[in-house]
């Protein structure tokens, strides 16, 4: 029977991306995403709630996210779900769980803090900034196109950030 590791967010950067390199020079970028979940409660009122999640990226994708993504600011990812242990300095087993990106769509402007979906410059290393577009591990940007608004509703606001 076939299986399928697969996860789509969209969410706002809880801090800017961190990024160290392995011992064969390889970036590795990790940063919080934020996802809210709104509802009306039995009650009548409005309820939230907010999940974190880490997101790992490698690469190029790891340079392109240390380079444009900044804390606030909202981004489409999509990857699997990936969970590894480690001890820690005193010697106890952890584990923890993150997203392993595979693709990366930046909304918005670098400026912008997510909700202003902007067409996507072509990325060809040169200093000028994608002002959104998609990212992935076997291609730096898709060229031009207008990112779909994935639902109907407007995106996330400044108000709707929790910090």
């Amino acid at each position: 029977m076939a299986s399928l590791n697969k996860v789509i967010l969209i969410g706002n950067l809880g801090k800017d991306p961190e990024t160290r390199y392995t011992q064969s020079n390889q970036a590795v970028a990790t940063f919080s995403l934020a996802t809210t979940d709104n509802w009306t409660g039995a009650d009548g009122n409005r309820q939230e709630r907010t999940e974190w999640h880490r997101v790992v990226a490698w690469g190029k994708l790891a340079d392109l996210c240390q380079r444009y993504l900044t804390k606030g600011r909202q981004v489409y990812v999509e990857g699997r779900i990936q969970s590894r242990e480690w001890t820690d300095q005193g010697g106890n087993k952890r584990t923890t769980t993150e997203i392993n990106a595979s693709s990366i769509l930046f909304l918005g402007n670098r400026n912008s803090q997510g909700g202003d979906y902007a067409a996507a410059p072509p990325y060809e290393g040169t200093s000028s900034q994608p002002r959104g577009g998609r990212v992935s591990e076997s291609e730096t940007a898709y060229p031009g196109t207008e990112p779909e608004q994935p639902f109907g509703e407007p995106g996330i606001t400044d108000k709707d950030i929790p910090f």
